[in-house]
């Protein structure tokens, strides 16, 4: 009985495990998205949660972005969070 609780447990472990990565990576890409939307209100949340993603595909996007971006404000936000990532990935 104790064998079969803990088999349940492993195996509700896993699947929660890989459900959290797919909504992340799901999450991830509808921000990506919204980074080009029209709604400057859009774009700020988006790169506010890419912020939290250092990797280099992530600066990739941003970097992007900052070449896309219209808004002087929008920019200077992105050019903060592109030199931030570039330190911390090195």
């Amino acid at each position: 009985m104790k064998s079969r609780n803990a088999l349940a447990f492993s195996l509700a472990v896993g699947v929660g495990a890989a459900a959290g990565w797919w909504l992340a990576r799901r999450r991830l890409e509808r921000h990506k998205a919204d980074l080009f939307a029209r709604s400057p209100y859009r774009r700020w949340s988006a790169a506010t949660y890419l912020a939290g993603q250092e990797s280099v595909e992530t600066l990739h996007v941003l970097r992007d972005y900052l070449r896309w971006e219209s808004s002087p404000r929008l920019k200077r936000r992105a050019v903060r969070l592109v030199r931030r990532m570039e330190r911390a990935l090195g």
